[in-house]
C-alpha cells in the first residue's frame, strides 16, 4: 500500500488593529469556536486547525510560507471576520502554492436587531472585509474556491468537505508519477500528448520503460509468493474455470499473481503511483496484465491502457479525491465500447475494457476467469469479471489540443444490468450520459473527448471543475442542462480565453 501523509487544513482569520485588543481577542475566540464546531460536525473529511488572526503583512507572509513548507498542510481556509486591508495580503498570496478556500461567512447567523450597535457592526463585518479580500484575489488572478453561507449550515459544510477532497487531488497532482511500459498505441491520436506541457501544467512526471524492465521483476517473484497470492485471490473472489482443468486454470492465475507482485515492487521501489501498459509491447511477459492491474487500481494506483498516461493520472487523482468519502462506491478506468440505442430515449453506452476495470465499482463479488484474448499475442490472461453498481457518477477525459489541455466532464447514470452477457468475459458498466445518449455523445465528440475515461461514483462535476480551475486549464461540463448550441459557443469562447 502507498504511504500518505496525514492532512490538515489551516484556518486563517483576517482583521486589523483599528478596534483594539479586546476586538482582536473576540475575533480569535469566534474563530476558534467556529473551527471546533466545524470539526465536530462529522461532515468534514479532514481536520481544520485554527492558526492565527492576521493583522499585518509580516504575519500573513509567515503563515503562508509556513503552510507551503508543512507537508501535512493540505490547504488554507481564509475568512475576514472584520475589515482586513487587502494590500497587506499581496506578497503572502502571490507566493502561496497550495489550495486556497475563501470562506465567506460570519460568526452569528442572524442580526441582533434589538441590540445592534456600531461596536457590533465594526467587529462583525465579513460582508465588508470579504469583499475587499476577494477583490484582491481576483486582481491577482489567484485560483481559489469561494463558499458563502453560515459555517454551521450542513450544506455549507458539505461544500467545504467537497473542496477538501478536491484539494487533496490538487496536491496529489504535483506528486503524480507514471510508469509507462511501452509507448502509445501505434497510430492512435487522442491518447498522445505533450508530457513536458503536462509536467508544467499539472506537475506530472511520465517515465518510459520497456516491458522487459518489468519482466525482470516478474521473473524474480518466487513460486511460493505467487502461490500464496493466488490463494488470496481464491478467498476473495469467485472462481469460474469455464471448462478448464483446475491445474491449468490456476497456472494462468498464478501468472497474474507474479505480475502483480513484480509490478508492485517495481512501482514501490521507484515511487510511482500510476501505471500504463500497451498490449503491443509485452516482450518478456506471459500475459497482458489484467487481474494484476485491477488489483493495483483497487489499492489506489492510477491506470491507463494503450499508453494513455493522461487517463492514468486522472484515475490516480480521482482515487485520492474519493479516498475519504464515507462508504465509497468506486473509481475506475473505463472505455466507451458500443451503444444501446433506444427510441424511448433510454439509450446507453456499454463501458468496459479488455481486462482492466477496477473491482471497487463492482455490484457484487467479482469472479476470476481465464479467457482468450486476441490482442497482445500472449497466453490467455486471468481477469476479474463483474458488472458495475447502478447509480449516478461522473466521467471525465483530459485531452491535449496542442496549444492547451481541456478537461471534459460528463454526468452519467449507471444502469442496472438486467440483461445477462454470458459471452462477454470482461468487467463492464452500462451508463446513460446526461442529458441523454444522443446529445451527450454529440457534445462529447464536439469537445474532442477520448474513448478512455476516468470515472467515479464518489465525486461530482463541480469537484473536477475546481481541480481544473486550480490547474489553470479549460473545463467543460456535459450535464442535464446542456444545450448543444450554447455548448458549441462555449468552446469557441474558450478557444480565445485559454489559447496560449
Amino acid at each position: 500500500m502507498m504511504k500518505e501523509n496525514k492532512s490538515v487544513f489551516w484556518f486563517a482569520t483576517g482583521s486589523q488593529d483599528l478596534y483594539g485588543e479586546a476586538c482582536l481577542a473576540e475575533v480569535a475566540s469566534h474563530s476558534s469556536e467556529m473551527v471546533s464546531g466545524m470539526n465536530a460536525s462529522g461532515i468534514l473529511p479532514f481536520e481544520i486547525v485554527f492558526k492565527a488572526v492576521l493583522i499585518d503583512a509580516e504575519s500573513i507572509n509567515r503563515l503562508f510560507s509556513d503552510a507551503d513548507k508543512d507537508p501535512c498542510c493540505a490547504g488554507v481556509i481564509t475568512w475576514m471576520h472584520t475589515f482586513s486591508p487587502a494590500k497587506m495580503w499581496i506578497c503572502g498570496l502571490r507566493n502561496f502554492r497550495k489550495p486556497l478556500m475563501h470562506l465567506h461567512t460570519q460568526f452569528n447567523s442572524a442580526l441582533p436587531f434589538s441590540t445592534i450597535d456600531m461596536d457590533f457592526m465594526n467587529t462583525n463585518q465579513s460582508a465588508h472585509g470579504d469583499r475587499e479580500f476577494a477583490h484582491l484575489l481576483t486582481r491577482l488572478n489567484i485560483p481559489r474556491k469561494t463558499v458563502a453561507g453560515h459555517w454551521r449550515n450542513a450544506g455549507v459544510l458539505r461544500r467545504i468537505a467537497g473542496w477538501m477532497r478536491t484539494a487533496a487531488g490538487i496536491n496529489e497532482s504535483r506528486q503524480v508519477r507514471i510508469a509507462r511500459f511501452g509507448d502509445n498505441m501505434r497510430d492512435v491520436a487522442v491518447t498522445e500528448g505533450d508530457k513536458v506541457a503536462a509536467e508544467i501544467a499539472f506537475g506530472w512526471k511520465v517515465d518510459a520503460y520497456s516491458a522487459e524492465d518489468l519482466a525482470k521483476y516478474v521473473d524474480a517473484v518466487s513460486s511460493a509468493d505467487s502461490a500464496a497470492l493466488t490463494e488470496e485471490y481464491y478467498r476473495l473472489y469467485s472462481v469460474n474455470a469455464a471448462g478448464r482443468s483446475p491445474e491449468e486454470f490456476r497456472r494462468h492465475v498464478e501468472v497474474q499473481a507474479s505480475i502483480e507482485l513484480g509490478l508492485r515492487r517495481f512501482l514501490e521501489e521507484r515511487g510511482y503511483n500510476a501505471v500504463v501498459t500497451n498490449f503491443q509491447t509485452l516482450s518478456g511477459l506471459k500475459q497482458l496484465p489484467g487481474l494484476a492491474i485491477q488489483r493495483l487500481m483497487a489499492d489506489g494506483y492510477g491506470f491507463g491502457a494503450e499508453g494513455d498516461w493522461k487517463t492514468a493520472a486522472m484515475v490516480r487523482i480521482m482515487k485520492v479525491m474519493a479516498k475519504t468519502v464515507p462508504n465509497p462506491r468506486g473509481t475506475s478506468f473505463f472505455e466507451d465500447y458500443t451503444y444501446h440505442f433506444d427510441d424511448a430515449g433510454s439509450g446507453a453506452i456499454l463501458q468496459a475494457h479488455m481486462l482492466e476495470v477496477c473491482p471497487s465499482v463492482a455490484a457484487s463479488r467479482p469472479e476470476i476467469r481465464v479467457e482468450f484474448l486476441s490482442m497482445g499475442e500472449r497466453e490467455d490472461p486471468a481477469r476479474l469479471v463483474f458488472t458495475s453498481k447502478p447509480g449516478r457518477g461522473v466521467a471525465c477525459s483530459l485531452v491535449d489540443l496542442g496549444a492547451r489541455f481541456r478537461l471534459i466532464v460528463n454526468d452519467v447514470e449507471c444502469l442496472p444490468q438486467e440483461n445477462p452477457m454470458p459471452r462477454l468475459p470482461v468487467a463492464s458498466a452500462l451508463w446513460r450520459p446526461f442529458p441523454d445518449l444522443e446529445r451527450g455523445a454529440e457534445a462529447w465528440l464536439t469537445a474532442g473527448g477520448a474513448h478512455h475515461t476516468a470515472f467515479s461514483y464518489d465525486l461530482d462535476a463541480g469537484q473536477l471543475g475546481d481541480w481544473a480551475d486550480a490547474m489553470g486549464v479549460e473545463c467543460v461540463f456535459i450535464d442535464a442542462d446542456t444545450d448543444l448550441r450554447t455548448f458549441r459557443n462555449e468552446l469557441r469562447w474558450n478557444e480565445a480565453a485559454f489559447s496560449r
